[in-house]
């Protein structure tokens, strides 16, 4: 009870923090909360400079023909099969074009697919900082945080299961070495008796939680049929298969409540699998923990209920959704 009361005290007394949910109306992806995400974002808008040409050009085109070329306008059509130059022209052209892409794309799938090392990240940051190289310095540590990687990973293993999650965190064990792990399930299933509570089809009863400013590294299982794991706002999308170990990883620097779903057809609830990530400070996940391995789950919720932030001066920021 001590722990609920701290929770909804300071509740009472803040501002609401972020909370990555869609929005009615809303244009576009959701707010980038990871450099994945960023680097999407970016890539996205690239892409959006040659779509939108090349569609007019397109456009441009058929109304040329549908205008110059009917019936009417041109009843005596010429006869000829080829143009050396047109050929050449639309093979080169568009090849060019996906040379382009491919330059933008290629280093956005391996940045998002491989996780760093990050002792080589340390090692190079150092090395550009003793080198004076300052620009290159502030460019690699837009990509690579050092001093997260100086922390070392945060393992988490997601298990996906009809229909809910299994967490499991394999470095957080306790006096007998078992790991830390629980199953999160949807609070809502599409039912009228369903929890009015938290934000619809996306809340869960026991969130994943994991430390701001901290690299993690999940894996992704399934115990069933195929799932996917996936956080809009992180830029993340990982299938989760079963027999087979797949791995991500992100970086959230803001504390806040972020939301995700299944996103691989998995059956008649497949609607109903949602996906709540709590980032939360250092020492508030490191309480967090601690009660989730005592067995108190209701403690460690509410010890998570309100985010703090990471500056220490500021006050606590209430999650209400």
């Amino acid at each position: 009870m001590r722990h609920l009361f701290a929770a909804m005290s300071a509740a009472l007394f803040a501002a609401p923090a972020f909370a990555a949910i869609p929005r009615d109306g809303a244009l576009g992806f959701q707010p980038a909360a990871t450099r994945i995400a960023e680097r999407i974002h970016s890539f996205h808008t690239f892409l959006l400079w040659i779509i939108i040409p090349t569609t007019i050009f397109v456009l441009a085109l058929l109304l040329w023909v549908i205008i110059f070329h009917n019936k009417r306008a041109n009843p005596t059509p010429r006869k000829f099969s080829h143009n050396t130059l047109i050929e050449v022209i639309w093979t080169v052209v568009p090849a060019l074009i996906l040379v382009g892409i491919a330059s933008q794309s290629f280093p956005n799938l391996y940045y998002q697919d491989v996780p760093p090392n990050l002792q080589t990240v340390q090692e190079k940051a150092s090395k550009l900082l003793a080198d004076g190289k300052s620009a290159q310095y502030e460019s690699f540590v837009k990509e690579y945080n050092p001093d997260a990687a100086a922390k070392g990973f945060i393992n988490v293993k997601a298990q996906g299961n009809q229909w809910n999650w299994t967490y499991t965190y394999p470095d957080i064990v306790d006096d007998a070495g078992y790991p830390l792990e629980f199953v999160s399930n949807p609070l809502q299933t599409g039912l009228s008796t369903d929890s009015k509570a938290g934000v619809r089809n996306l809340s869960v009863d026991y969130p994943m939680v994991v430390p701001a400013g901290r690299y993690v590294r999940y894996y992704t299982a399934a115990a069933d049929v195929i799932h996917s794991f996936a956080v809009p706002s992180f830029g993340i999308k990982t299938d989760a298969v079963p027999g087979r170990l797949n791995e991500g990883w992100f970086l959230v620097d803001q504390p806040g409540v972020y939301y995700g779903q299944c996103s691989e057809l998995c059956g008649v609830n497949h609607a109903f699998m949602p996906i709540e990530v709590r980032v939360v400070p250092q020492a508030q996940f490191d309480r967090w923990s601690q009660l989730m391995l005592a067995g108190d789950y209701d403690a460690a919720l509410a010890s998570v209920q309100a985010i703090a932030s990471v500056e220490p001066a500021s006050k606590f920021a209430a999650i209400t959704k």
